[in-house]
């Protein structure tokens, strides 16, 4: 699996239709019309998400390796 910053995570997200709804320090939450998930991603400069975590992500926003 490639491993993503925090700021390609989330152009990755608004390519596939994912709107930042907000900023709390270093984190930018993103949500979707018509979905009750919202998504946390910690944007830490150009430092990758730990695996788990992108897993994680992935998972929520139903997303797949392959779109990466």
């Amino acid at each position: 699996m490639k491993l993503l910053s925090g700021k390609e995570f989330a152009r990755l997200l608004e390519q596939h239709g994912w709107n930042l709804l907000r900023i709390k320090g270093s984190h930018h939450v993103y949500g979707k019309a018509g979905s009750v998930v919202r998504l946390s991603v910690p944007i830490h400069g150009n430092q990758p998400i730990k695996i788990g975590l992108l897993n994680h992500l992935l998972k929520m926003a139903a997303l797949h390796e392959e779109d990466m």
